[in-house]
């Protein structure tokens, strides 16, 4: 089976490189209406048996009008929400955000105990991902697919420690609003990473230098 993840549309604090990770938490600004609208065309070549979003609201709205297109259901999973920042929630200067980073891709190095200042370790936010994911890859047919809005730090996070892909890959390589990452398998058998932001995915051959947060988009 194919998990199609994607980000959700651009939100105001997107614009200011805010660490926000609650729920509901924003909406949409008017690009990023315009942005889930347009993943309509974007996914219109994929099979699509279900979607999914995580319980932020600009999971949902990103979801919305594929969902109106498709006529599915908008299925919504807890688990599938933003790495919890902690006390770096509502942040923006770049130390806290640099560290917010670093933190989520040292989980794939297999630092699962590393956690921001009041935040998760990677066990649990990778536990709750996985719940939602495997939630998601139970809802279509072996050979079916399930679109999964959520959110860039944890698409990132998961297809980095579970899907091949590596923290260096994924700390250097940003995930834009409405990007999307396809990967291939299933809960058991595990995950490999088909395309990345709409790219064939190969695995590096030698490390990535990691680019800090100020060089990318803000990922939640």
């Amino acid at each position: 089976m194919r998990l199609i993840l994607v980000r959700h549309g651009q939100t105001p604090s997107n614009l200011v490189h805010r660490l926000d990770t609650k729920v509901p938490g924003p909406g949409l600004t008017p690009l990023g209406e315009e942005q889930a609208r347009a993943l309509v065309e974007t996914l219109r070549p994929e099979r699509v048996d279900a979607l999914w979003a995580s319980s932020a609201a600009r999971a949902q709205l990103t979801a919305t009008p594929l969902a109106q297109e498709r006529g599915l259901a908008v299925q919504v999973h807890d688990g599938l929400r933003e790495l919890d920042a902690g006390d770096l929630e509502g942040r923006t200067d770049e130390p806290s955000v640099r560290e917010y980073l670093r933190v989520a891709f040292a989980w794939a190095d297999g630092d699962l105990g590393a956690h921001v200042p009041g935040g998760p370790t990677g066990r649990e936010v990778l536990a709750r991902l996985d719940a939602g994911t495997a939630a998601a890859a139970a809802s279509v047919p072996a050979d079916g697919a399930a679109v999964v809005v959520s959110h860039g730090g944890a698409i990132r996070a998961w297809v980095a420690a579970r899907a091949g892909v590596g923290g260096a890959f994924a700390a250097s390589t940003p995930l834009l609003n409405t990007g999307v990452v396809v990967v291939e398998g299933d809960p058991r058998a595990g995950w490999r990473t088909l395309t990345y932001a709409g790219e064939p995915f190969r695995a590096p051959v030698a490390p990535l230098e990691e680019s800090g947060p100020a060089a990318e988009p803000a990922m939640w």
